[in-house]
């Protein structure tokens, strides 16, 4: 097959370009450029995107003896992540850049030119498996390796995309492996660190980075009430955007809590500007509903019955069991297991054993302890 390797700069993605080599496939590499201006991607071990990044993928291209370009690609992830970002924060939802950047540039905008200059698949360094299911359509699965598992960012494929998509480190049992692979072939990149963290945050200080980022005169921009479960005001807050459910630090309240335990933020509430706090015990959710329903391959067969299965909300969180249902195209998910700090804007993956079945975005939940008025 013509096979389009995106090459990141991190060994993973390399190895994998490698794989596809190996496997007689006649391979490009490719690297995305995410942004048009010096120092507004993180660098070194923290970034993933970088023009050092872009360096180390060319030599790895180098090293396989592939053609490699580079790809300009920062207007879509300006509009598609960055954009999508500052206004998820502005409605004081929580969103996952990472899974939108998936979803939206490597397997949309990405895997769309691919397919417009003649490839087969776009090969990435993604540890998940590709499987063909009983039925012969292709299904995604957890990796080998559970620690290293990223079926969760790639929940948002959809079944066209799986088909043209590739995971050659899917089965692969440790990243040390990776790694001594990539030694053995001599690719640079072989010891360096992973990338993470927000990679358009260069400083990791999300509250100030969206204080220069969301338009001037939102309202949650500004001091506003601190209440609890009760509707009573019991501090102030410097503005209620960059607060997300479960976060304990940054309340400026000035007492203790009548039981003396630690307070969490609950809910986020930009149009009035009020954040809501309350006991850790009050994060823990009975139910998670939404929209922006996606199905990794055939959905259930009739996904209004519930059906048993497994959420998982964030990229290394564990899975819970649970129901779920599709009810007036709201996807709702019963869980038989407290969540905890669940904000409306995350993602949400169901699994049925190791294969991602599909995703929703997190509009609203249920919490499993009731107020006291």
């Amino acid at each position: 097959m013509r096979v389009l390797a995106a090459m990141s700069g991190g060994v993973d993605s390399a190895v994998a370009a490698a794989r596809a080599v190996d496997a007689g496939h006649d391979v490009v590499g490719v690297h995305l450029a995410l942004s048009r201006q010096r120092g507004t991607l993180r660098t070194g071990s923290r970034g993933c995107c970088t023009i050092e990044d872009a360096m180390d993928a060319r030599r790895a291209a180098n090293r396989l003896s592939i053609p490699f370009y580079v790809w300009d690609f920062s207007e879509r992830f300006a509009e598609d992540v960055v954009e999508d970002f500052i206004a998820e924060y502005a409605a004081g939802r929580t969103p996952n850049p990472c899974l939108r950047c998936n979803e939206k540039i490597k397997f949309a905008a990405l895997m769309e030119k691919a397919l417009a200059l003649g490839f087969d698949a776009v090969a990435t360094g993604h540890y998940a498996d590709i499987r063909i299911g009983p039925d012969g359509s292709r299904e995604l699965h957890r990796a080998a390796t559970w620690a290293k598992d990223q079926s969760y960012v790639l929940g948002v494929l959809t079944a066209d995309q799986l088909a043209h998509a590739m995971f050659p480190l899917g089965a692969t049992p440790s990243k040390d492996e990776v790694r001594a692979e990539a030694a053995a072939r001599g690719l640079t990149v072989a010891a360096k660190p992973d990338s993470h963290d927000i990679c358009f945050i260069p400083d990791g200080d999300t509250r100030g980075w969206l204080a220069e980022h969301v338009p001037e005169g939102h309202s949650g921009m500004a001091e506003g009430a601190i209440l609890d479960r009760t509707g009573e005001r019991i501090g102030t807050h410097p503005g209620a955007v960059g607060f997300t459910v479960g976060q304990r630090k940054g309340l400026d309240i000035g007492f203790p809590a009548d039981d003396g335990k630690p307070r969490f933020v609950l809910e986020v509430r930009p149009k009035t500007n009020e954040v809501v706090v309350g006991p850790r015990e009050a994060l823990a959710l009975a139910e998670l509903a939404g929209t922006r329903i996606s199905w990794a391959g055939n959905p259930p067969a009739d996904p209004a019955t519930p059906f048993d299965c497994e959420v998982q909300v964030r990229a290394h969180g564990d899975p819970v069991p649970a129901t779920a249902r599709v009810d007036g195209g709201e996807l709702v998910v019963t869980l038989a297991a407290p969540l905890l700090g669940v904000s409306p804007g995350q993602s949400a993956v169901l699994y049925v054993g190791t294969r991602v079945l599909g995703q929703f975005t997190i509009d609203r939940t249920v919490s499993a302890v009731p107020a006291q008025v």
